[in-house]
């Protein structure tokens, strides 16, 4: 299987005043294509930092991030934002939907960013949605949907543009029981169909559906389980 996340040596060292607070302390991990990922710890561990960098949100102070075999390191913010753009779907726990806009253009926002046009941003937002058991609630607002629906639409989102890997981060933190093994069920259908996800939590129950666990603390990996 092909890497489609090589970190080495990640340190992220953040200042603060005259002090110094280094989050990440040389991390070194690679995932291959296809496999699903959780990522796990306490507050302050190190597990967000190192969510940020592999969103391309954040630079590693020192290191290596390779995306799909792409040295991001060497890149400037608007190359940063094309490979977010192109390489990347996101899933919030707050889901981060357009409140006054139909489900199915909340769907099509990265396409728009990609400058496809209005017909063919369409067509990808349609099958998304389909592809999510969405089929029928296209022209739905947010407001209109259960959570666990408006979270569907948001993992719609980050399928559209046929990303290297999908990054949920807490996905499940805002729903209830029913609608987070709803989530949880989706994601494991899609990871069978290929799709590479990395999802942030603190919940083991939710880590458990993950064919494989990362576990942080004080900004080193202590745990790697498959």
């Amino acid at each position: 299987m092909s890497k489609v996340i090589a970190l080495t040596d990640i340190r992220r060292v953040f200042t603060m005043g005259d002090q110094q607070f280094e989050a990440l302390k040389g991390v070194s991990y690679s995932i291959s294509a296809g496999e699903f990922v959780a990522i796990m710890g306490a507050s302050g561990s190190g597990k967000s930092t190192c969510m940020n960098i592999l969103g391309c949100l954040d630079r590693p102070t020192s290191g290596q991030y390779l995306l799909d075999g792409l040295d991001v390191g060497a890149m400037n913010t608007n190359q940063l934002a094309d490979i977010r753009n192109k390489k990347l779907g996101f899933v919030f726990q707050g889901f981060n939907l357009l409140a006054r806009t139909p489900a199915v253009e909340n769907v099509e926002l990265p396409l728009v960013y990609a400058g496809l046009h209005s017909r063919e941003r369409r067509e990808k937002a349609l099958a998304a949605m389909q592809q999510v058991g969405l089929a029928g609630k296209e022209n739905n607002h947010p407001s209109q949907l259960s959570g666990g629906q408006q979270q569907r639409v948001a993992i719609a989102r980050a399928l559209v543009n046929n990303p290297a890997v999908i990054l949920a981060d807490e996905p499940t933190g805002n729903l209830d029981s029913s609608s987070t093994a709803e989530i949880m069920s989706l994601f494991t259908t899609l990871n069978k169909q290929g799709i590479t996800i990395i999802m942030v939590t603190h919940e083991h129950d939710v880590a458990a559906y993950a064919g494989r666990q990362i576990t942080f603390r004080d900004g080193n990996i202590i745990g790697d389980t498959k």
